[in-house]
């Protein structure tokens, strides 16, 4: 192979490289501006907490993804995410690991990463001051004590998104809050649970799909 041969041959090698390497940059750039919803559920990471009313964000989190056939499983964020489509919306399922009460760490780093309004941003929870078994959708407001939802607000610095209250009612007389909170579900209590996990899950799906307001009035009454 003469010289000038050998050159070209180079240049068109390096030319292949660098073209692969710009297609790629596209193809993660392109995904990163697809993302239209992110869906967060709080909770505490651990099996001792896995079957706490605290985590029941993480649960509905987990049921939606069930459906969809995928693990929430990619470590990034300080926390643990999958790629799903809601509604036909590419969206992204994510349970923060930085423990409840510092969920706004993870939050804001996936919503910057990925160029997302805090108002296509839906964040499932547990709401002590929620009757058990109601749920309640709503955008902004108070965080009623809500350590995770405070901590979301602060990151972002708006109370602009969207959050899936999912009510657990006051614990017994003779039981605090935390204990309440945090300790695993009977498998009575974890049957009388699973209807509301279902509801969220299904609301999740309806803001994606029909907006706020319309999900509000279909699913913010009684029932």
């Amino acid at each position: 192979m003469s010289r000038l041969n050998l050159m070209a041959a180079i240049k068109r090698l390096f030319g292949n490289f660098r073209s692969s390497r710009q297609s790629g940059k596209k193809s993660e750039s392109e995904s990163r501006s697809s993302i239209q919803w992110v869906a967060a559920g709080l909770g505490n990471p651990g099996e001792e907490y896995s079957r706490a009313r605290h985590n029941a964000g993480f649960m509905t989190i987990e049921r939606i993804a069930r459906a969809k056939g995928v693990r929430v499983s990619r470590r990034r964020f300080k926390g643990v995410t999958a790629e799903v489509m809601l509604a036909g919306k590419p969206a992204i399922l994510v349970k923060p690991q930085t423990f409840y009460n510092l969920s706004g760490e993870c939050l804001s780093d996936l919503l910057g990463y990925f160029k997302i309004a805090p108002e296509h941003l839906i964040v499932v929870h547990d709401e002590l001051d929620l009757e058990a078994g109601r749920l309640r959708i709503k955008q902004g407001g108070g965080d009623a004590g809500n350590r995770g939802v405070r901590s979301i607000a602060e990151s972002l610095g708006t109370t602009d998104f969207i959050r899936v209250r999912l009510g657990i009612g006051r614990p017994p007389e003779n039981e605090e809050n935390k204990d309440y909170l945090l300790r695993p579900m009977t498998a009575a209590e974890r049957q009388a649970f699973t209807p509301i996990l279902e509801r969220a899950a299904s609301a999740v799906e309806a803001i994606a799909e029909h907006g706020l307001e319309a999900a509000m009035n279909r699913y913010n009454q009684r029932g």
